[in-house]
């Protein structure tokens, strides 16, 4: 890669502190002061993946708002209209949040002149990003929400797990497993419950390729924050070339409702909330927590849907699907909860990572 960019992590905040007290006058570098020093990079190291925790889950929230706003939409905008203006304006906003720092910019030069590898995994991601919003649109249109809904978001986590193996990762821990399996189980009830649902063969193809597309740009955002390089501009350049793939699709499925005053509302509500901040949540979170975990979390996507179509539209929400939401609810707690790993790790950067999920 071009540049280097410093990281984030536990390990560099434990040497930042060991370096700003070595030779500073009354702290000597004694046993007590190594105690010391541990102890806060161990609670820091703890706080790190609550913090991305709760980034993933509050962009997570926003996401589940998608419909919600859309519903408000102009009633000649289509689906998939609304969905590119969604993409257009966002990546526009975040290229835009890149571009204001020093360090954006450079991390937006050096996803786009660095290594060969580094930008064909950026132009792979950003077609990802296109993708996933014609392959989901166009599966609900031939499925319906409920089978469409159901394959694509609950096919991701599995899809990112495996994925996830075959390129290096570490093995996925039992939590990750116990918890991926509930939310998966409670999206399937929660969407699919009480509903008579026929599924096109085709369609539930295409929400299986939108659930591909989501772990392959959700794996390489993860790769690339980890390697050092801002989440502003890893998002800025997924959206910001994704923005120009999906602009003729805007332009050629008579855009003239984004004017109008509703129009307006919604597609900026969808661009700066549901997109920029969401996505920028996103990349904050996969700085400290693994993709697979990352998309797992996202399963609380249609669990705040569903609650906002109870509580704004006025939607009906069967037992199924009550007990759907419960069982995403309990996943997630299995997953977000810190478990016996909350202190910094004192082995030898030898020692093998642990298994996903198993924090």
């Amino acid at each position: 890669m071009a540049r280097c960019f410093p990281r984030c992590g536990p390990e560099a905040l434990s040497a930042t502190d060991s370096r700003s007290t070595q030779g500073l006058p009354g702290t000597p570098d004694t046993p007590a002061t190594g105690a010391a020093q541990q102890a806060v990079a161990g609670e820091r190291a703890t706080a790190a993946p609550i913090l991305g925790t709760v980034a993933l889950l509050a962009g997570a929230a926003a996401w589940g708002s998608t419909g919600t706003a859309a519903h408000f939409a102009p009633r000649e905008a289509s689906s998939i209209s609304v969905a590119a203006a969604r993409i257009v304006i966002g990546g526009a906003l975040l290229a835009a949040v890149a571009l204001r720092t020093r360090a954006g910019r450079a991390g937006l030069r050096a996803l786009m002149r660095g290594q060969p590898r580094t930008r064909a995994l950026t132009l792979l991601a950003a077609l990802a990003v296109s993708g996933y919003q014609l392959c989901f649109f166009t599966c609900v249109r031939l499925t319906g929400v409920a089978v469409g809904t159901a394959v694509a978001i609950g096919s991701a986590p599995v899809i990112t797990g495996a994925l996830s193996r075959l390129t290096g990762g570490p093995r996925l821990g039992r939590r990750w497993m116990l918890a991926t399996s509930g939310a998966v189980a409670g999206v399937t009830v929660l969407v699919a419950g009480g509903q008579a649902a026929s599924a096109n063969p085709a369609g539930v193809g295409l929400a299986l390729s939108a659930g591909l597309c989501y772990s392959v740009y959700a794996l390489a955002a993860a790769g690339l924050i980890s390697a050092g390089i801002p989440e502003a501009s890893v998002m800025a350049a997924f959206f910001g070339v994704a923005a120009v793939v999906l602009l003729p699709v805007l332009l050629l499925t008579s855009p003239g409702w984004v004017l109008t005053a509703r129009g307006l509302a919604v597609t900026g509500y969808l661009g700066i909330v549901t997109t920029a901040v969401a996505y920028l949540l996103y990349g904050r979170g996969l700085r400290t927590v693994a993709a697979p975990v990352a998309v797992t979390l996202g399963l609380a996507e249609p669990a705040v849907a569903a609650i906002l179509g109870l509580s704004v539209l006025g939607e009906r929400l069967a037992g199924a699907g009550l007990a759907g939401l419960a069982l995403i609810g309990l996943a997630l707690v299995i997953l977000a909860v810190p478990g016996r790993a909350g202190r910094a790790p004192t082995a030898p950067p030898s020692r093998p990572q642990r298994p996903v999920g198993e924090n």
